[in-house]
């Protein structure tokens, strides 16, 4: 019997090293037993019973490709945070995915409200996911605090809010550390400089997913400063590493990390990350209360629970009723 041809459509692959690509092979892993599916950053012509694009406006042009040459088949849309922040209320490409898309697919229970009534009638709600570490916990007599940042140095991650805490902090035993690579050459820059005035500021370039995920495990604290995320994949390998987030007070990070979270801070304000950061270290009932609410998240985020729900979209698209 020959299987169902997905072609899945990520505008990031392997050497990217981004959440689009983590997305996209993940997805891959979760559908291959039953399907044949492959990943390209466009798609060729090649046939192709259903596609799957990341990004309503960087994979427009597939998108539209499809339709025209497919239009009885199904395209699922999952849509980034840069869809759901920005381009869709400015972007005629974005837009048209939106409508040509079969069903559409958001990250984090948020992203609904970025969405006219009539989308969301065709949206579904998938959970990113990561398989557990087991955390570590260390003690108060541990040397080092160690903070970590991780995500590419580009405008929408908003890397210099983290380094300018970095110059606000009074302790000496804070290590902050970020790892991505340069996506803006002014950033890779400002880290730098950054680097060379704050002997505990470690800016480690982009590192292989594996490495950065035992980096991340071995932190006391992870920090998310962006302006906008669709339901960031970070966040997910913290709270499933046992690890605690200070996140940016956005719609795709209320989503993941939930509206009573503690550990929000307003956006770009380095002032109010410093002083999270320092609390953090300093009030044991605080960490642990950040880390209680991060736990009570992780069943949301477990690979078995997103595996059941792609396939059953996809199920779906494919047979329906």
């Amino acid at each position: 019997m020959v299987k169902p041809h997905i072609a899945i459509i990520s505008p990031a692959l392997a050497n990217a090293n981004n959440g689009n690509w983590q997305t996209a092979s993940r997805w891959k892993r979760f559908l291959q037993r039953q399907y044949r599916t492959t990943i390209a950053l466009q798609w060729d012509g090649t046939p192709a019973d259903i596609l799957i694009a990341l990004h309503a406006r960087r994979s427009a042009g597939s998108i539209a490709a499809f339709a025209r040459s497919h239009p009885s088949s199904p395209a699922i849309v999952v849509l980034t945070g840069t869809d759901l922040y920005r381009d869709l209320a400015i972007d005629t490409d974005a837009q048209r995915s939106l409508q040509l898309a079969t069903r559409l697919v958001v990250l984090q229970s948020a992203g609904l409200n970025a969405l006219s009534p009539d989308l969301r009638t065709k949206t579904s709600v998938i959970h990113q996911s990561s398989r557990s570490l087991k955390p570590v916990i260390r003690g108060p007599a541990a040397r080092y605090f160690d903070v970590i940042m991780v995500g590419h140095l580009r405008d929408e991650k908003d890397p210099a809010t983290f380094m300018r805490a970095a110059a606000l902090m009074t302790g000496h035993d804070v290590r902050m550390t970020h790892v991505g690579g340069a996506t803006e050459s002014s950033l890779g820059r400002q880290a730098e400089l950054t680097q060379d005035a704050f002997s505990f500021y470690r800016w480690l370039g982009n590192l292989p997913h594996a490495s950065t995920r035992q980096l991340l495990k071995n932190s006391d604290l992870m920090v998310i400063a962006s302006k906008m995320e669709g339901g960031a994949n970070v966040i997910i390998e913290a709270v499933t590493s046992g690890v605690p987030v200070l996140a940016s007070d956005i719609s795709g990070n209320r989503g993941m990390l939930g509206e009573d979270y503690a550990g929000y801070f307003p956006v770009g304000d380095s002032v109010a990350l410093a002083r999270l950061i320092e609390r953090a270290r300093a009030d044991a009932s605080f960490l642990a209360q950040l880390r209680t609410q991060c736990a009570a998240r992780a069943t949301l985020f477990s690979p078995e629970r997103e595996k059941a729900a792609v396939l059953q979209l996809v199920d779906n698209v494919l047979n329906p009723i």
